[in-house]
């Protein structure tokens, strides 16, 4: 019941999306690709700090402490965290269930300085593009 309720939230997303990128104006202020290439530059960019932090853990230095514990488990639940801290870092939500240490604060503020300028980046291209 839960995956088709996911399913079901996917589609109306999905659909969402469509009806916005279908709307065209007299001045169309962004297009379809420009959108499409955030969206793809975002998923890159947290699967990608993602994998630094899975390296870092592999291998064993402790990068990201779960409620000041270091994280332990399997590979793929390491890659649940990554992947959950790298999204909460990246769009700059920063719950603080998962803290950064040692070099892991560096990659960490590159990720939201990253985060931060992604959508300034975006904006001033699109009034650049419009005009």
């Amino acid at each position: 019941m839960d995956i088709i309720f996911l399913i079901l939230i996917v589609i109306c997303l999905l659909m969402s999306l469509k009806i916005f990128l279908s709307i065209r104006s007299k001045h169309q202020f962004l297009a379809r690709e420009t959108i499409l290439v955030l969206v793809f530059m975002y998923i890159s960019l947290l699967v990608s700090f993602a994998m630094f932090y899975l390296i870092f853990m592999q291998t064993g230095s402790s990068i990201l402490l779960d409620n000041g514990v270091p994280v332990t488990g399997s590979y793929f639940q390491k890659l649940n965290t990554c992947l959950y801290f790298s999204a909460v870092t990246l769009f700059s939500v920063g719950y603080g269930d998962i803290n950064p240490v040692g070099i892991g604060r560096f990659i960490a503020v590159i990720q939201a300085l990253i985060g931060y300028l992604l959508p300034i980046i975006f904006v001033a291209r699109s009034v650049i593009s419009s005009e």
